[in-house]
């Protein structure tokens, strides 16, 4: 067989900076979900949430060091440089959601009733979900497109937007679903047809630059991309009113938490929630938009 020239293996996936970042990636999520394995436990939705983030999180960076280890990644039909700076970004804001969820429903103070091993086993848990958060956090920050650099569209301020854009929506439907009630009023309707369809076409452009099939689409996917940004902006504003009106205003709903709302299953702490990340992500599309003029797309990165 006949070399075919240059190092099969590449070391500076393991030896760079943003090498280094993913090797403590690797090293903190395994330490975190063996440690709440072993002895620290998870119980509830919650619990759960936290194992997924931190199990997926690992198997998704191993992949990506091994791919990039054995050059593995020139084989796949992938937009390699969108994929892990959208995997970076993704993994940042899921760790830190971890990161607080975590010791928030399972870490105490006090030994009783679980027992002090179990206890410090969750406090050390805890203690590597925030330092993966960093890891993860740093990453995004070495691969960040800089001013003149020439880089994939997803290490840039808005293609980083996005992923933040569709996570925040993740976050509004799962308030959505938690007894809203937000099929009072039809135009509480249309702000969830707001939210889905926003989140849907964000999705999508993550998906096209991710897979580096913008270049195959028939319409100009930068000038698509930006225009859908700007009616995202229109679209969020109409809800950003909207909501708030018919869910906090005496005339539609209630202004103030009703005394006999039991905590976690009232509709209007969902409502508040559903407010507070409406306007969140109007904010970023905002930002978004303002990004996205000084951007060029570049999908074969």
């Amino acid at each position: 067989m006949e070399s075919t020239g240059g190092p099969y293996l590449n070391t500076a996936a393991v030896t760079s900076p943003v090498g280094i970042a993913r090797l403590l990636q690797m090293t903190f999520g395994c330490t975190t979900f063996s440690l709440v394995a072993h002895q620290g436990g998870f119980s509830a939705a919650y619990g759960t949430f936290c194992m997924f983030v931190w199990t997926f999180c690992f198997a998704i960076t191993v992949f990506i060091i091994a791919c990039e280890f054995t050059h593995l990644h020139s084989c796949l039909s992938l937009s390699w440089g969108n994929f892990t700076a959208a995997f970076a970004m993704l993994a940042t804001l899921m760790s830190i959601t971890a990161a607080v969820i975590y010791p928030l429903y399972f870490v105490q103070v006090g030994c009783y009733p679980i027992g002090c091993e179990v206890r410090d086993f969750r406090i050390a848990a805890s203690v590597f979900a925030g330092l993966l958060f960093v890891a993860y956090a740093t990453e995004v920050f070495l691969t960040r497109a800089k001013p003149g650099q020439v880089t994939s569209y997803m290490a840039t301020i808005s293609g980083l937007l996005k992923i933040v854009q569709a996570f925040v929506a993740c976050i509004i439907f799962g308030a959505l679903v938690n007894d809203s009630q937000y099929g009072k009023y039809v135009a509480t309707q249309w702000c969830v047809a707001v939210y889905s369809f926003c989140f849907v076409v964000t999705v999508v452009v993550v998906a096209f630059s991710v897979t580096g099939k913008t270049a195959l689409l028939w319409f100009p996917f930068e000038r698509s991309v930006v225009i859908y940004t700007f009616g995202a902006v229109l679209l969020y504003a109409s809800a950003a009113v909207i909501w708030p009106v018919f869910c906090f205003d005496s005339k539609y709903g209630s202004p103030r938490r009703p005394g006999l709302c039991a905590k976690g299953k009232c509709p209007w702490d969902s409502q508040l929630v559903i407010a507070i990340f409406t306007y969140v992500n109007l904010l970023l599309y905002v930002l978004d938009l303002a990004y996205s003029q000084r951007i060029r797309f570049v999908s074969h990165l």
